[in-house]
């Protein structure tokens, strides 16, 4: 693939860098995985973030839910900017391409364009699509997707975070896909570790008193 010889390596590229995206920044950081963060992935074209209507928040009723996720995000970007993480509030992904085999950078899967160069990784996390979308995504790389659209994209180095079909997942909810996911990539980086143990609360969030 031509014009990679100046792109930058990663181990994970995310792409959306709101408390989904801090989420599993902060998780992959604690397992000793380095990621660049992207603000969104635009639609080719448009410049516009690449999504459909904005999903119902399940939360947005309540006040102290509400209450809830700021104090997070807070939490998180403090602990993004203590452990200066990679990331990138102004870039955007404006395309994705699936590496092939036989090249030079066959150990990496991805290649992410962005306006500022590309990033090579081995593994994808999403924060901001429909399911639909995905879908698409998938069948555009020549995929086939049957019921279990989760496992497809795990398949090729895609994960989810914070993407729900119907309603956008709950704070907790996110920290708690962010550690899946963490998990998950960690192994795939680390295969011969002893898997950490994973406690109830959230690295970047204070102790109780």
């Amino acid at each position: 693939m031509p014009g990679l010889s100046g792109a930058e390596r990663t181990t994970t590229v995310v792409i959306g860098a709101g408390l989904p995206g801090l989420a599993i920044a902060t998780e992959l950081r604690r397992r000793g995985v380095d990621s660049i963060t992207v603000s969104r992935l635009e639609a080719p074209g448009t410049g516009q973030a690449s999504q459909t209507a904005p999903l119902q928040r399940c939360d947005a009723a309540g006040a102290s839910s509400l209450q809830e996720r700021n104090e997070i995000l807070r939490h998180l970007r403090n602990y993004a900017s203590s452990h200066h993480l990679d990331i990138r509030n102004g870039t955007a992904a404006v395309h994705l391409d699936k590496m092939g085999g036989g090249t030079a950078e066959a150990s990496l899967r991805w290649a992410v364009h962005t306006p500022d160069g590309v990033l090579l990784a081995d593994h994808i996390v999403l924060t901001r699509c429909a399911h639909s979308q995905l879908r698409r995504m998938l069948t555009d790389l020549g995929i086939s997707v049957g019921q279990n659209l989760v496992s497809a994209m795990r398949a090729i180095g895609i994960y989810l975070v914070g993407v729900g079909e119907l309603i956008t997942p709950t704070p907790k909810e996110v920290l708690r896909q962010a550690k899946v996911v963490g998990q998950a990539i960690a192994a795939k980086v680390y295969p011969d570790s002893v898997p950490s143990v994973l406690t109830g609360r959230f690295a970047a969030l204070p102790a109780p008193a």
